[in-house]
């Protein structure tokens, strides 16, 4: 049987970013709710599924550190290619985001999920991923996910999906978690197909 990280190294290393059904060249509807937030041109940004997103470009310029996780080796070393400035700003992870992160993470102010939560299935993986956003931000700090609304497709990349709406995010982040803005989004992946998402900010509380 094929391990998620098989998966997902295939894919990145057998198509190219406009390949990709989740790619994205323009990414001002995550910008758009990062703005949101005050002060949000400094601060640590984790990315549990880096990808090769052009958010990394976008979150550097602005000023941020940023945490770039993936499961797939393939992917990373893709980003690790591209970007040749502000490597000391970066802290690369090649990580299953639903299992306990390493020790010696840093804390981060700012969470940036689009398109890896729903590809968690079963329970315990989901509850694994929740503890990790949990942990790793900082009092005060937020959290955007960015995922497939329940009048989205069912599958992505070959795989099922779990798809969310608001309510259950907000359940599942947990009363820490206050939601500061959600929006429903139509994505329109490179082939031309569109894609219900829900977009969702939540900021964790300085107690």
């Amino acid at each position: 049987m094929t391990t998620p990280k098989q998966h997902w190294n295939e894919i990145f290393n057998s198509k190219t970013d406009s390949e990709l059904g989740w790619y994205e060249s323009d990414v001002s509807q995550t910008l758009k709710f990062i703005d949101l937030i005050p002060e949000s041109e400094t601060g640590v940004v984790f990315l549990p599924g880096a990808g090769t997103t052009v958010l990394v470009d976008e979150l550097l310029a602005r000023g941020h550190d940023v945490i770039l996780n993936d499961i797939s080796n393939e992917a990373l070393d893709k980003l690790k290619r591209r970007i040749r400035v502000n490597e000391d700003r970066l802290t690369w992870l090649h990580h299953d985001i639903s299992k306990p992160l390493p020790d010696g993470i840093p804390q981060a102010n700012i969470w940036i999920d689009r398109a890896v939560l729903h590809f968690l299935l079963e329970e315990t993986v989901i509850r694994g991923y929740f503890s990790n956003l949990r942990s790793v931000i900082r009092p005060g700090g937020y959290a955007l996910l960015a995922e497939f609304s329940t009048t989205g497709a069912p599958k992505c990349a070959g795989l099922e999906l779990h798809r969310y709406s608001v309510e259950e995010m907000t359940e599942r982040m947990g009363p820490q978690f206050a939601l500061v803005k959600y929006e429903h989004y139509i994505y329109i992946n490179p082939l031309g197909d569109p894609r219900p998402y829900i977009y969702a900010l939540y900021q964790k509380s300085n107690g």
